[in-house]
C-alpha cells in the first residue's frame, strides 16, 4: 500500500483529538478554560510536541518499533540535562554521571556507529523535543489546566498539518480510516493521562511506568512483524533504564544531591 507522510499522520491524529477533547473542554469550562497566561510557552509546547511526534512517526516508518521506544526512553536524561540551563535547576555530580552514562546507553541502542541510520537520528532528535515538551507542560501546570494545554497543542497542530497538506497528502484507503481515527481518538486520550498523572502524582513516581514501552515496542515487533530485538537494542535499553531510574531515585530524594 502508498506509505502515507509522518505530517499527514500527525495531521489526522491532532484533527480527530480536538474534536476528542472538546468535552472534557467543555467540562472544564468550556471558552473560559482556554484561557491562558503563557500564550508564549504554550506555542513552545505545541511546536516542540508536533515536531516531536513527527519525528516519531518518521521513525516508526522506518525501524523497529521496539528500537523508536527504546531510544524515546532517553527523555529523562534530556530533561534532566536541559533543567540546568532552562529551569535554572542545580544536578550534582551523580545525576550528571547517570545522564552521561544513559546517552552512552543510547548510543549503545543505536548500534555499530558505521551503520546509525537517518531515522535512528530523527528518532534522537524527536526524543530531544519530547523533553522540551515536558519541561514546558511542567512548568504550564502551575497556571494553565491539563485540558488547557493539550487542547491548545491539539488545535495548533491541526491548523499547522492542514497547512502543509497540499505537499504531503495521500487519500488514504477506505479501510485505513478507522486506523486514523484510532491514532486521534488513543492520542487524546494518553495526553490527557500523562497530564493528569504529572498534576496529580509526583514525577519520581509516574515517569518511571513510561519504561513498559519497551516491553510493549519489542511485543507489538514480534506479534505483527515477526522480528526479534536485537542485543545493541537490548543492551541500550537497560543501560537507558537503569540510568533514568537512578535519576528518578536521586529526584525523589531532596537535600541528597550534595557529594
Amino acid at each position: 500500500g502508498p506509505e502515507y507522510n509522518a505530517f499527514q499522520v500527525t495531521f489526522l491524529r491532532n484533527l480527530v483529538a480536538a474534536f476528542v477533547l472538546i468535552p472534557f473542554v467543555l467540562k472544564a469550562g468550556g471558552v473560559s478554560a482556554l484561557k491562558t497566561r503563557r500564550p508564549g510557552l504554550q506555542l513552545v509546547r505545541s511546536l516542540s510536541g508536533l515536531t516531536g511526534v513527527c519525528c516519531f512517526f518518521y521513525a516508526v516508518q522506518r525501524m523497529n518499533v521496539g528500537d523508536v521506544m527504546v531510544i524515546s526512553q532517553a527523555v529523562p536524561l534530556f530533561v534532566t540535562a536541559l533543567a540546568v540551563p532552562v529551569l535554572k535547576e542545580k544536578v550534582g555530580w551523580r545525576r550528571t554521571c547517570a545522564v552521561l552514562a544513559g546517552f552512552a546507553g543510547v548510543l549503545l541502542a543505536l548500534g555499530p556507529l558505521g551503520e546509525v541510520s537517518f531515522a535512528a537520528l530523527i528518532a534522537v532528535l524527536g526524543t530531544a523535543l519530547w523533553s522540551v515538551t515536558i519541561l514546558t507542560v511542567r512548568t504550564l501546570g502551575a497556571t494553565d489546566s491539563p485540558e488547557t494545554t493539550t487542547f491548545y497543542y491539539m488545535v495548533f497542530g491541526t491548523i499547522v498539518g492542514a497547512l502543509i497538506q497540499p505537499w504531503v497528502w495521500t487519500t488514504p484507503a477506505p479501510e485505513l480510516w478507522i486506523l486514523f481515527v484510532a491514532i486521534g481518538f488513543l492520542g487524546a486520550i494518553a495526553q490527557l493521562l500523562i497530564a493528569y498523572a504529572l498534576k496529580v502524582g509526583e514525577a519520581s513516581v509516574v515517569s518511571p511506568f513510561n519504561y513498559t514501552a519497551i516491553v510493549w515496542g519489542i511485543v507489538i515487533d514480534l506479534a505483527v512483524w515477526h522480528v526479534y530485538p536485537s542485543l545493541w537494542t537490548l543492551a541500550g535499553a537497560a543501560v537507558i533504564t537503569a540510568a533514568g531510574l537512578y535519576i528518578f531515585r536521586r529526584e525523589g530524594r531532596p537535600g541528597k544531591e550534595t557529594p
